[in-house]
């Protein structure tokens, strides 16, 4: 099986940079969306062979997230059952017969870290969702989680120790998640590999300098790890400020 996770940062806008085109391309049995920045109406895309879920934020042009399945799921939830966080669009769960599926868009800590208090609450809660899911079948989740775990997976560690996404606190969740037997697939598969990022900003032409962080990935439960065959980031793919990463399970 094939999953796609793409945080395309606007989906109008990246509409009109091939979108369509690129989506067909992969043929992903899964493929899922961070910051689509719609509200219900906004657009007309329905991938043939495909099933569709939208998560709306409250607030317009923010947020959002979006999964097309191949396969019809189980069950399908939206959010996490606490009212804080869901009201932002960030969340949707599918439930499959073996496993289950989210995709997920995790607040950014913000310039100044305004939002760190607010992140390490959505963290704390966040693990107990998914560790209550894990209780009746494995998890995989993926999107953009905003945090670059390690230096490696930064152009720039010294100088961004303090800023959002690379606070002591955000990687520390994240090595939570690694203690309690999740995976990071891409360091699995890639322990020593440098300069492989997801996101770079649009300033400084961080991109053709290839000054980027890894913030985009996949995620499963450790029971899956035999079933982990390929993990990758296609930073050949434009459109946004993020480039779309992958997982291929047995």
């Amino acid at each position: 099986m094939k999953f796609i996770s793409w945080n395309v940062n606007g989906l109008r806008a990246v509409m009109t940079k091939g979108f369509e085109e690129i989506f067909k391309n992969f043929d992903a049995d899964i493929f899922c969306l961070q910051e689509t920045k719609l509200q219900e109406g906004q657009i007309d895309f329905a991938p043939e062979g495909y099933y569709c879920y939208w998560n709306y934020a409250e607030k317009k042009g923010y947020s959002g997230t979006a999964v097309f399945s191949k396969a019809e799921p189980v069950a399908v939830t939206y959010g996490m059952g606490i009212e804080e966080h869901d009201k932002e669009g960030r969340l949707i769960t599918l439930e499959f017969e073996d496993f289950y599926f989210i995709t997920v868009y995790v607040p950014n800590s913000q310039d100044g870290l305004k939002r760190l208090e607010y992140r390490m609450q959505w963290e704390e809660d966040f693990l107990k969702y998914i560790n209550k899911l894990q209780e009746k079948k494995p998890v995989v989740f993926c999107g953009d989680l905003n945090v670059a775990h390690k230096e490696i997976d930064l152009k720039n560690p010294k100088t961004n120790r303090k800023n959002a996404g690379f606070t002591d606190e955000e990687r520390a969740c994240f090595t939570r998640l690694t203690q309690e037997g999740y995976i990071d697939t891409f360091r699995l598969l890639n322990p020593d590999l440098e300069g492989a990022y997801s996101w770079w900003s649009y300033r400084f032409q961080a991109r053709a300098k290839n000054a980027g962080w890894r913030i985009d990935y996949f995620v499963t439960s450790g029971s899956l790890k035999d079933r982990i065959k390929d993990a990758k980031i296609h930073s050949d793919i434009f459109g946004s400020d993020h480039c779309p990463v992958e997982l291929v399970l047995e």
